[in-house]
């Protein structure tokens, strides 16, 4: 993939109802693991015949729900606009990302600065941020910073390691076409940060070569 901004379609390749639909169905992939671990917990802890492992039921119950707050918490920035909140400060963005990245494989350092950002500029910052970490599924390192050019802001993410990749799903989404093969859930959030960017004039430029992936989003600050 060459580091080149991909050209807006003239007709998105998802409409609206198939886009809620991958979007709830990606929510329900993420929030069925912690969900199911709480269930489990609590069925320990009613187990008369398991009483010995209370601790142990007590530690996931309360381990999977701090998770479930960080999905919710993350999801309602990056994928909708559930938020009073208008502007959201650096601190509150890292803060999101490392609560659902917290625990993985890569480390992810960050440079914003002090400054803060609106809602659009949020979305695209936090679903970056998630996806450059997801591109070092064996580990490595990412970095997430930001810089004003004039009137636009410029986020860009890296992410080093030796097997940092992007998955042929996501090259799709990250290009804003239409997947044609290939799992969905690995498509649409690739393809949902394309979409923040392009519909709020801005443009989004990938590279990908061997041992690092970088994407670079580009919008009105």
């Amino acid at each position: 993939m060459t580091d080149a901004a991909f050209p807006a379609p003239s007709d998105l390749p998802v409409d609206g109802p198939e886009l809620a639909s991958l979007i709830a169905a990606k929510l329900c992939h993420d929030f069925i693991s912690p969900s199911g671990a709480i269930m489990s917990g609590l069925d320990l802890l009613n187990d008369p015949t398991a009483q010995d492992m209370r601790d142990d039921a007590l530690s996931l119950i309360t381990d999977s729900a701090k998770k479930m707050v960080a999905l919710v918490q993350f999801c309602r920035v990056a994928f909708g606009a559930a938020t009073t909140a208008e502007r959201f400060t650096a601190g509150e963005l890292t803060a999101l990302v490392d609560g659902v990245t917290a625990g993985g494989r890569a480390t992810l350092a960050w440079d914003l600065g002090s400054g803060d950002f609106g809602k659009p500029q949020s979305r695209a910052l936090v679903n970056l941020a998630y996806l450059i970490v997801a591109a070092l599924p064996m580990g490595g390192a990412a970095t997430v910073s930001v810089r004003h050019e004039g009137a636009q802001l410029v986020i860009e993410g890296l992410a080093e390691g030796a097997r940092a990749r992007l998955k042929p799903e996501a090259v799709t989404g990250l290009s804003g076409q239409r997947l044609t093969e290939g799992l969905a859930g690995q498509w649409i959030q690739p393809y949902w940060l394309w979409l923040t960017a392009d519909q709020h004039g801005g443009t989004l430029s990938v590279e990908a070569v061997e041992g690092r992936v970088s994407m670079t989003v580009r919008m009105p600050s």
